[in-house]
């Protein structure tokens, strides 16, 4: 799965890092490559967060859209 992601370098120094799918999925790291890997990471759980509140419902459907 690819992922969109926004990297902005930060005030503080270091970048930050924003899946743009998953606006939750938020990180930073000191370089370009060290924020690209931790968002990585974010993602993941934000992904298993996701799954987790889905099997909370009684009636869920997937449905598949096509991309520009």
């Amino acid at each position: 799965m690819k992922f969109t992601i926004k990297l902005e370098e930060s005030d503080e120094g270091g970048y930050t890092a924003q899946c743009l799918e998953l606006p939750a999925a938020i990180s930073e790291g000191d370089t370009k490559e060290d924020a690209l890997e931790n968002i990585k990471e974010a993602i993941q759980l934000v992904l298993e967060v996701i799954q987790e509140q889905a099997q909370a419902y009684s009636e869920v459907h997937k449905v598949e859209v096509a991309s520009a």
